[in-house]
């Protein structure tokens, strides 16, 4: 616990804070919504409605983008048999999903989500297995990633990198004896991380192993492994993936397509997608064609309502309209964070972490795929979170966001002189 708390810079904070419990008249230092003392358990008579309101508003950009970008899909003999309709509907049908799941998972205490993050973890294990076996998961253009669940195909996925977030924080809880010590602290997370990495690059999935090491990493280093260690496993981590990327043709020809994505070697294969994402951004100049005013959707940029949603964004809103949800994703990643080092403030330690982590995946994803958007980072198949087409992911990125306002909520309940 020192650790972390050197680590953060928190240790007079805290020292006041306890001083703040033990005379009501002190001033508490952080954000107070103080109330009378109650001592009850955590209700939900507050929240932070600001990142609620975000949220809110980059779901319904989403909607209408993917509608946008999808509706033009029924002209290709790919998707004859669809309507123009038919991705905004399943859109709005896992929006539906998400919305009443995110409901009930906001009324669980953060208690109950530390003692069962390690089976959680297991589960996502199990999934990632199941999803392999020929005639249980479902393949799409080469990759097996969903098991079809009749109303929406699950990506399992989606599910490890909340599990991770969790099981992470719960392990640096755990630990906290021996995260000095470099075997005992990083050897089992590293072989966790190895086991999730093997399945997702089996799929493969590489993309979502890259955010769920981020994750792994990152909580580690918010709770207190020393800057060497962290910097070992930073190294070795990205040995691993140079060594992938090297050793598998297909992956190394899309890091080299990057480079150059309008090279007659590249252009039509590897390159083809980001050269047709960066003529979409140079279209959209700085106010855009207008909303569904894009050329490059209309069978020029593959998967233009999952992957690339932001290269038709940047050509239907130009400058102005990626760089406003820039600045949302920002603040929403902000919100996060300090609703993390809030409960940190607070002595809850897993929380706090478990949030944090969950800011480093949505911040960290939306960074990625914008970066392969713009022709930044190679092609890893990652949907921009919250406004991309995709069930599993939709789902999964609602009842994280419903945890952290679980987690808000219980901290301004114990500001308020409830418990959690």
């Amino acid at each position: 616990m020192n650790a972390l708390v050197q680590r953060l810079g928190l240790g007079a904070l805290i020292e006041r804070l306890r001083a703040a419990r033990a005379n009501p008249d002190e001033r508490l230092p952080i954000r107070d919504w103080a109330g009378p003392a109650s001592g009850q358990p955590t209700r939900i008579s507050g929240f932070d409605q600001g990142l609620v309101w975000c949220v809110v508003a980059l779901l319904a950009l989403g909607l209408v983008m993917v509608y946008s970008a999808s509706v033009a899909l029924p002209d290709s003999p790919k998707y004859a048999r669809y309507s123009s309709t038919f991705f905004l509907g399943r859109h709005a049908l896992s929006l539906g999903i998400a919305f009443v799941a995110a409901l009930v998972v906001v009324q669980i205490p953060i208690k109950l989500w530390e003692r069962v993050a390690p089976w959680l973890f297991v589960a996502s294990l199990v999934l990632l297995v199941l999803v392999l076996i020929p005639g249980l998961g479902k393949g799409v253009n080469g990759a097996r990633r969903w098991l079809p669940l009749g109303v929406m195909n699950f990506q399992p996925s989606e599910l490890a990198k909340l599990a991770m977030a969790m099981y992470a924080a719960s392990y640096m809880v755990r630990k906290m004896d021996v995260k000095e010590r470099f075997i005992k602290a990083v050897w089992p997370m590293a072989v966790s991380l190895a086991l999730i990495g093997m399945l997702l690059l089996a799929e493969p999935d590489m993309g979502a192993f890259v955010v769920i090491a981020c994750v792994a990493l990152g909580i580690l280093f918010l709770g207190g492994v020393n800057g060497r260690m962290f910097a070992v496993s930073v190294g070795m981590l990205l040995a691993a993936m140079v060594v992938m990327v090297v050793t598998t043709p297909y992956r190394l020809k899309r890091a080299l397509a990057f480079t150059d994505p309008f090279d007659p070697l590249y252009a039509a294969k590897q390159g083809y997608q980001l050269s047709h994402s960066l003529i979409a951004f140079g279209r959209g100049e700085l106010t855009g064609q207008g909303l569904g005013g894009s050329i490059e959707k209309l069978h020029y940029l593959p998967e233009a309502h999952t992957d690339f949603l932001m290269a038709v964004i940047g050509e239907e809103l130009g400058f102005i309209g990626v760089a406003c949800v820039i600045v949302a994703f920002f603040w929403l990643t902000r919100r996060i964070f300090v609703i993390g080092r809030q409960a940190v403030l607070l002595e809850r330690v897993f929380a706090g972490l478990m949030v944090q982590g969950i800011g480093i995946w949505i911040g960290g994803q939306t960074l990625i795929n914008l970066g392969v958007n713009l022709g930044a980072l190679p092609t890893k198949g990652l949907t921009l979170p919250l406004l991309s087409y995709g069930g599993s992911a939709i789902l999964m990125n609602l009842i994280a966001l419903a945890i952290v306002v679980r987690a808000d909520i219980e901290n301004r309940s114990m500001m308020r002189g409830g418990r959690e």
